[in-house]
């Protein structure tokens, strides 16, 4: 029996790891890419046996060595969850620095944008069904005063998924994007010690109805539907899994 394949990036924590082993316990093969220097052992432990991968979601090359090596391993790819993203400062629009901005855009826009145009290109070149996952955020569906290059570039997330998957729908590549509200991880944890936990905690909640964060497992399981036979029809979907907070 051949697994279905599918590439992650930011895989070794958060949203990341568990779509590793949302996918993993649903029998696809994992390729996981991060960041120089990760520790892989949480994740590998989730999904045993996945190929461990790191670089520069921003780089080009990166990208050409990373669906190479994921090639030589399994033979093909049938999908892509393109998850890394880093959150910038949370500060006045008029003080945001232009280097954050553009370090945020390069990561969370420009490695979306590369990761959609080079794995899309060989899913067509196999001439099998393809799927990609985009992770944006509510953030991108609104504007957000205070993280204006992470809402900036969660909006782009949104284009880059609605644009190519117009682009790729006559060649059998569905592109797809869920924009989770906050959700339980490291990056927002981080987050909360920008001011005391409790009132970081209560404002990122404020706007979702449900009232709590989200948890990682319930954002891979919207990624993991949308790379099934189950949404075959869908594509250039931007899905909120977000406990309400657009609605």
């Amino acid at each position: 029996m051949t697994h279905p394949v599918v590439l992650i990036t930011g895989a070794a924590q958060g949203i990341g790891a568990a779509c590793a082993r949302a996918f993993s316990d649903a029998g696809w093969v994992i390729a996981a890419i991060d960041v120089p220097g990760t520790d892989w052992t949480a994740s590998q432990q989730l999904a045993p046996g996945m190929l461990c991968l790191t670089g520069d979601v921003a780089n080009a090359s990166d990208w050409g060595h990373w669906l190479d090596q994921t090639h030589a391993r399994y033979g093909r790819i049938d999908a892509l969850i393109n998850n890394a993203g880093i959150a910038g400062p949370i500060c006045d629009f008029l003080t945001y620095p232009d280097d954050a901005y553009d370090r945020v855009m390069a990561v969370n826009a420009r490695g979306v944008f590369l990761g959609t145009k080079y794995t899309a290109a060989r899913m067509v070149a196999y001439g099998t069904a393809g799927a990609i996952v985009n992770v944006a955020s509510n953030a991108g569906l609104a504007g957000s005063p205070r993280i204006i290059g992470y809402a900036t570039s969660k909006h782009a997330v949104i284009g880059i998924t609605k644009s190519a998957a117009k682009a790729l729908a006559t060649r059998n590549v569905r592109v797809n994007a869920i924009c989770p509200a906050p959700t339980d991880t490291a990056m927002v944890r981080t987050l909360e010690q920008s001011a005391p936990p409790e009132q970081v905690r209560a404002a990122l909640t404020a706007g979702t109805p449900m009232g709590r964060y989200g948890d990682p497992s319930e954002i891979a399981a919207a990624a993991l539907f949308l790379c099934s036979a189950a949404a075959s029809f869908i594509t250039g979907a931007a899905l909120p899994v977000d406990g309400g907070s657009v609605a």
